[in-house]
């Protein structure tokens, strides 16, 4: 799953997820806010505070289960799916800034990465992209799009959607790929 939290003003989401670390008080983890980490008052506290602003949440699910022939690299489901997702933000928004949480260590598979997404919106007129890559550990609006991503997880995997209706409202894209990719 991929998710996008679109924004044209990030100052309001990074005070929301830094008041959230501040309300943990001692107990929060020194390093990065995790959704799955913390309980689910503090969760739902958030997700209204960032469904409250002015922003879109695009998602990209792949359901794996109808990957007959899998590709040699899992990760390039992954890269399919974040570019899917770029794609369908390039299609609203010509000019877009984005902020990809720094999953590889290697520069090669972030560059890969950043070749997929860009191959994945050619076709498209779009004016700029720009991509970055930073450990969301110093990003605090990479900590709210995972406590964005972690409601839709709850809704598709654990069959659980209270966290997902808070943010519902804001979801703009939501699509389930549920055929073959390879």
């Amino acid at each position: 799953m991929v998710t996008v939290l679109l924004t044209n003003v990030v100052r309001p989401i990074e005070l929301h997820v830094k008041r959230a670390r501040q309300s943990l008080g001692r107990k929060a983890r020194p390093d990065e806010m995790k959704a799955s980490a913390l309980e689910r008052r503090v969760v739902e506290r958030l997700l209204q505070s960032i469904a409250e602003e002015d922003v879109e949440i695009v998602v990209v699910i792949v359901d794996k289960r109808v990957i007959l022939h899998p590709p040699k690299d899992p990760e390039d489901i992954y890269r399919q799916a974040a570019a899917r997702a770029v794609a369908h933000c390039v299609e609203r928004w010509p000019r877009i800034e984005l902020l990809l949480d720094k999953r590889y260590t290697k520069s090669a598979l972030r560059h890969e990465l950043e070749r997929v997404i860009r191959e994945g919106f050619a076709g498209l007129p779009q004016e700029v992209v720009l991509i970055q890559q930073e450990d969301s550990r110093n990003r605090r609006e990479l900590q709210a799009a995972d406590h964005v991503a972690w409601a839709i997880f709850q809704k598709y995997e654990a069959e659980d959607d209270r966290l997902y209706s808070i943010i519902q409202d804001r979801i703009v894209v939501e699509e389930v790929v549920r055929r073959h990719l390879w």
